[in-house]
């Protein structure tokens, strides 16, 4: 499609970049595998509240069948140069650009968000996670050490071979990437267990890449999540497992894990912190619309993010007028249909999420949270849309001790409370059990080093917010998780270090 339109076709109209199946298969050894028990699943577009394709429902059996390919694939490809694996790498990257609108529309089908950010920041930045680790891996050297006069300490890296991920529906492509990228840099085959929310933009990425990627190096398996997660994390047969996703499903990724103490990585909930102090109090200048742009990033990707900065907490001497400017700012914010390249906020990803968050809405108004704008639940859009996934924005403020404040609800609801000092500012921002990502304005440079440092988080950002480039090193503290992704770090998440001692002495060790 030339240019940009205003809005896109959907899937099945004249001139739509996507052609979903009616039905997708297991991607397994390079090949399309049906459900070894023939089950299949709706898949429900959140846009419209209509199903548009079925996916596998996978099982154990299912699990076992991308084992084998993968295992049969571990050894050619663990023993590819660096070079080839960056070749291969940037080979995906070059399909993923060469497709960009078709895979920012399944993203877009698939999970309601807006074609305008698939396009800016969801596509482009999987093509450049790729392209990162072609680079990384080709500076990732083993290193000696001098043990005595005539011994030596050799380090190598290693591929782990065969490594699960299990990926959540927020950024299906992205995160998928995000797992996969080190993953082959690193020399491993890997399964992929999609969200059975969102298993149909994976599955179009996968038809992508089917003649670059050699068969059983990349596996995708969809199902449920005790069905189909469960036997990949708890499998013997890999050798790490990585999962982004809610709390409580990575504790169950832990204790499975456990059962063969294989290494696992987790990037979890948040409950981030966004914090204004009174300097940037001046309503004139660009910096302060920046703040008031930084505060309305709750509602980004329908708030269905990690790192959503739902806690703002700005000076109270300045809250009246700070706040005010938010409002006007959210109310020019276009909500509605995704297709449209002007919708800033599309649709929750599904019935489930959309209930959830409608129940924390209506929790705060119990809690006795003041609604400043929103809190009328799901928000009424007609035509093609009126079965979508559609919730208005809401900003409550309140105290940092209610519910709202504390638990994730991964929707576009923004708890607000004020602070008076420095140090108030960081006891708020710290009493969470998360430490996911933050966020902090101020024009004291000083002030912003003294406060990020203070702040038990993961990733820090000052004066900005949801920026995610490679080479910045991402994960979590406390409940949010551990290991780091999007940096060079990353690949000793998916190697062995091993270490080779070498004497060149003719003489006995002389220990006995």
């Amino acid at each position: 499609m030339n240019g940009s339109p205003k809005s896109y076709p959907r899937p099945g109209e004249s001139g739509c970049p996507v052609t979903f199946k009616s039905q997708y298969e297991n991607f397994i050894g390079g090949k399309w595998v049906p459900p070894v028990k023939g089950q299949y699943f709706d898949n429900v577009s959140p846009v419209n509240g209509k199903v548009f394709c079925k996916s596998a429902r996978s099982t154990a059996e299912d699990i076992e069948l991308a084992l084998d390919a993968a295992h049969a694939a571990k050894d050619k490809f663990g023993a590819t140069t660096f070079e080839q694996r960056a070749k291969l790498l940037n080979q995906m990257a070059d399909a993923i650009e060469q497709n960009l609108e078709k895979l920012a529309l399944a993203e877009v089908w698939d999970n309601g968000k807006p074609i305008r950010e698939a396009l800016a920041a969801d596509i482009p930045l999987a093509a450049d996670h790729l392209r990162y680790f072609a680079s990384a891996v080709r500076t990732q050297e083993g290193f000696i050490a001098e043990h005595k006069e005539n011994t030596v300490a050799y380090h190598f890296h290693e591929p782990l071979g065969v490594v699960g991920a299990i990926i959540p529906w927020n950024f299906p492509i992205l995160m998928a990437i995000w797992k996969l990228s080190p993953a082959l840099a690193g020399g491993n085959c890997i399964i992929i267990k999609p969200a059975e929310q969102t298993p149909a933009s994976i599955m179009v990425l996968m038809e992508v890449w089917a003649n670059i990627v050699p068969p059983g190096v990349i596996n995708v398996v969809t199902g449920y999540g005790p069905e189909t997660g469960k036997p990949l994390a708890c499998s013997p047969r890999i050798a790490k497992i990585a999962f982004t996703g809610e709390t409580t499903t990575g504790q169950l990724i832990m204790q499975y894990a456990s059962q063969n103490i294989i290494p696992v990585t987790l990037e979890l909930g948040g409950k981030s912190p966004n914090i204004f102090f009174a300097d940037i109090a001046n309503e004139n200048d660009e910096f302060f619309e920046k703040a008031v742009e930084g505060c309305v990033m709750f509602v980004l990707n329908q708030g269905e993010v990690c790192t959503c900065p739902s806690r703002a907490l700005v000076h109270e001497s300045i809250y009246d007028k700070f706040i005010e400017k938010v409002v006007q700012r959210l109310g020019k914010i276009k909500q509605g249909d995704p297709l449209n390249m002007e919708t800033m906020v599309g649709a929750q990803v599904s019935t489930e999420q959309m209930d959830k968050i409608l129940h924390y809405v209506e929790l705060g108004k119990k809690e006795g949270a003041q609604c400043i704008v929103g809190g009328s639940g799901k928000k009424a859009i007609g035509g093609e849309l009126e079965g979508g996934y559609y919730i208005e924005p809401t900003i409550f403020k309140g105290d940092n001790k209610m519910r709202i404040f504390q638990e994730e609800i991964f929707g576009p609801v923004l708890s607000v409370t004020t602070f008076r000092t420095e140090e108030e500012a960081i006891q708020i921002a710290n009493d969470t059990s998360y430490g996911l990502g933050a966020g902090l304005w101020t024009r004291d440079i000083m002030k912003a080093y003294r406060v990020s440092r203070a702040i038990k988080a993961g990733r820090v950002w000052v004066n900005c917010y949801h920026e995610y480039p490679s080479h910045a090193a991402f994960g979590g503290y406390k409940k949010s998780g551990f290991g780091r992704e999007c940096h060079k770090l990353t690949l000793e998440h998916y190697q062995q270090l091993k270490n080779i001692i070498i004497s060149y002495s003719p003489q006995p060790t002389g220990l006995f």
